[in-house]
This record gives C-alpha cells, structure tokens and sequence, in this order.
C-alpha cells in the first residue's frame, strides 16, 4: 500500500470517529424525535394553518428554518394550494404563500 492511500485510510478513520463521537454527545439531533420538545402540537398547527388558508391541509411537516422549528404545512383551498408556516413554540402563522408550482409533487413523479 502506497503512502497516499495510507494516509487517506487515516483520515477516513478519524472523520468517521469524529462523527461518531459528535453524534454521541447529542450534537446530531434525529429530526424525527426533535417533534417531541415542540410546544404546539402537530393538531394544533394543522388547525391553525387549515383556518388560516380557509382550506384543508393535504400534508404536514416538522422542520428546522431559519427561524426554529417550524410546522409547515400544505393547504388546499378551492383550486389554490398554499404552504402555511406555523411557528411550533407560539402556535402562530409566520408566512403563508401561494405554490403555484406545487414543487413537493416534482420528486414525487416517476418516469
């Protein structure tokens, strides 16, 4: 085995064990479970959307923005389909915008 490959070798082997040791002091949070510190609960901010939009809400999700954890959410109302952010710790609308492309569906479609 050369010098280069050697080398690289170590270097995978450190960063490998730098994320794992990370990952072990709580520095990747799971996405998924970061639902269960939110004040608001997933209801309650389809609700809040839902009465917002004048619609109905066609999918949900929790995530991280720019502005904390957000529930953002997908309304339909008549022929408009809105995307609605719901703050997870007041409860309340922080935007809401027409999608007029409806981008969520683009990655759906199959060829």
């Amino acid at each position: 085995m050369n010098r280069y490959s050697k080398l690289s070798l170590l270097a995978t082997a450190i960063a490998a064990a730098v994320t794992v040791a990370y990952a072990a002091q709580g520095g990747m949070e799971n996405d998924a479970m970061a639902i269960t510190k939110a004040k608001i609960p997933l209801a309650q901010a389809v609700t809040t959307a839902e009465q917002h939009a004048n619609g109905k809400a066609s999918r949900a999700e929790y995530e991280n923005s720019k502005q904390g954890w957000v529930y953002d959410v997908e309304v339909v109302s008549g022929a408009k389909v809105f995307d609605v952010k719901v703050d997870a710790e007041k409860g309340t609308v922080i935007s809401s915008a027409e999608d007029k492309a409806d981008r969520d569906d683009d990655h759906d479609k199959q060829d």
